[in-house]
C-alpha cells in the first residue's frame, strides 16, 4: 500500500518518462509535489525503491527504472524502461498532414571533441560536417559543432557523445555554458562565472570541482546555443 504522496511521485515520474524520455530532477519532483525540501523527495524515492516500484542505478545522474506500477496505474503494454543518465529529449509536437513545413538545415563543421570533464588539448581541426536545423542557430555570427567527451555537464542535459552547437564569441555572461580555452592550451565545456579578477569554470556534476583561474588564463571561444542528442 502506497501513501498519497508516494503515488503522486510515482505517477509524476511515469508521466515525465513517457512524455520527455527522462526522469524529472529532484528539484522538479519537489516543486510538483509542493514539498519544502529535497529531503522529502529522498524519503519518497527510498520508500518506492524499498517497495519494489522503482530501482535507482548507481553512479548515474537521474537514472531511474520503473519496475512495476500499482494496479490503479497499470496501463496496457507497459514495460519497464531504463533512462541511462541525464537524457533530455523534447516531445515531438503533433503535426497535421496538411500543415507540414520544410525544415531548413545548415551544415556545420564538427571541430573534433570538447572535454566535459578534465580539460583536453585545444581543438582546431575539422573532423566532419553535420546538418543542423536553422532554428538552432542563435543570432548572427559563425557557428560550429563539437562532440562532447566526458560527463561533467550531465546535470545540464549534456552527455558523453552528444554534439553541441556553439556560436563563436569572445564574451560571456555569468551562467552561460561556454567553450573556454585555458592557458591557450586546453579546451573545456563549462558554465562561466566571473568573480572579480578570476573566472570560475563550473561543472554540472557534483563529482567534479569548480576550477578557478586568473581571468587572463581563460579565453571564451563560443557559447552553447544548441545540442544534438546521441543515442
Amino acid at each position: 500500500m502506497l501513501t498519497r504522496k508516494q503515488l503522486e511521485l510515482l505517477d509524476f515520474i511515469r508521466v515525465r518518462m513517457d512524455v520527455d524520455g527522462v526522469p524529472p530532477s529532484f528539484d522538479e519532483m519537489k516543486e510538483a509535489l509542493d514539498l519544502r525540501s529535497k529531503s522529502g523527495i529522498h524519503r519518497l524515492i527510498t520508500a518506492l525503491e524499498e517497495r519494489g516500484f522503482i530501482r535507482r542505478l548507481a553512479h548515474r545522474a537521474r537514472a531511474i527504472e520503473i519496475v512495476r506500477l500499482p494496479e490503479a496505474m497499470e496501463r496496457p503494454g507497459f514495460s519497464p524502461r531504463v533512462i541511462p543518465g541525464d537524457r533530455v529529449a523534447a516531445p515531438a509536437a503533433p503535426r497535421s498532414a496538411l500543415a507540414v513545413e520544410p525544415i531548413h538545415a545548415t551544415e556545420l563543421p564538427v571541430m573534433g571533441r570538447i572535454a566535459a570533464g578534465v580539460p583536453i588539448e585545444a581543438i582546431s581541426q575539422i573532423s566532419h560536417h553535420i546538418a543542423v536545423p536553422g532554428s538552432m542557430l542563435s543570432g548572427k555570427g559563425q557557428h560550429y559543432a563539437l562532440e562532447v567527451k566526458g560527463d561533467s555537464m550531465i546535470e545540464a542535459g549534456i552527455n558523453d557523445g552528444d554534439i553541441v552547437v556553439i556560436r563563436e564569441q569572445i564574451t560571456a555572461e555569468n551562467g552561460d555554458i561556454v567553450v573556454a580555452l585555458v592557458d591557450d592550451a586546453e579546451a573545456t565545456l563549462k558554465r562561466f562565472r566571473r568573480r572579480g579578477n578570476t573566472i570560475a569554470l563550473e561543472a554540472a556534476n557534483p563529482a567534479y570541482e569548480t576550477r578557478v583561474y586568473p581571468d587572463h588564463m581563460v579565453k571564451v571561444q563560443g557559447r552553447l546555443v544548441g545540442l544534438i542528442r546521441s543515442y
